[in-house]
């Protein structure tokens, strides 16, 4: 009896979260990002700015549609490097961006840099939301 019982509890609570998942970028959370972007570092020139709306579609972000399906696509685009990564060290430039406010209604701020291989290569993965980055990194 107990075991049915436990049993019967279990597949309730299962039950309850099956087919939970992130929405979307543009459904039922709100992606509102602005991008901010240094091509000579953050401490040198005028910074470049964007923004992006997604649901409908919308910013100042050249290709606004295009870059919210683009970040519909992806899991995570703005979780950090993790600590316990080894990275390659080099350097590919002074570029550095940053992306702040929401991503399926979650608050983000993203700094991005090409201080050594691992942000070299999650700046690249993000580009698509930097119009004036592209040619201070090999494709």
């Amino acid at each position: 009896m107990r075991v049915a019982l436990l049993i019967a509890v279990l597949v309730a609570a299962v039950g309850c979260g099956a087919g939970d998942s992130a929405p979307a970028a543009g459904s039922s959370g709100a992606t509102e990002l602005k991008v901010t972007y240094w091509s000579q570092g953050r401490t040198a020139g005028a910074a470049q700015k964007w923004t992006l709306r997604c649901g409908p579609a919308g910013g100042t972000l050249p290709g606004s549609a295009s870059a919210c399906r683009k970040l519909g696509a992806m899991q995570s685009p703005f979780a950090p490097i993790r600590r316990d990564v080894m990275c390659t060290d080099q350097y590919g430039g002074p570029q550095a961006a940053l992306i702040t406010g929401t991503f399926r209604g979650r608050t983000v701020w993203a700094l991005l840099q090409n201080r050594n291989g691992c942000e070299i290569s999650r700046f690249k993965r993000l580009a698509f939301l930097v119009p004036a980055f592209g040619a201070g990194v090999d494709s």
